[in-house]
């Protein structure tokens, strides 16, 4: 089961970092207080409070940086249907656990 809980600063700062990429605020896109871990946060990655997760439409936006453990990960934000916040999705590419939370200015885009 995964662990609902409070945002923390750092997914805040990150999000609206990729937003504000997007000339997007979260006038348009809402950050919610209360988060869902997945994976019990092994890689980092949260559910923004949207219980429909089945509704998946795009990524917003991806990044990448790499971990102090020198391991590449993708960051994806994304939206559903609803044009509603859905996940901050990290994927490292070795599926290890996420070591350190990256800071907006080590991110990498395409």
């Amino acid at each position: 089961m995964n662990t609902k809980r409070p945002i923390r600063e750092e997914e805040k700062i990150l999000i609206q970092f990729l937003l504000a990429k997007l000339n997007l605020s979260t006038k348009e896109y809402p950050i919610a207080e209360i988060v869902e871990e997945y994976e019990g946060s092994h890689m980092g990655s949260i559910n923004l409070n949207n219980p429909d997760t089945d509704l998946y439409d795009s990524d917003l936006i991806q990044a990448e940086y790499t971990d102090a453990d020198k391991i590449p990960v993708v960051i994806s934000l994304t939206k559903d249907k609803n044009n509603r916040l859905l996940d901050l999705d990290f994927w490292k590419s070795d599926f290890s656990r996420l070591i350190q939370y990256p800071n907006p200015e080590e991110l990498m885009f395409e």
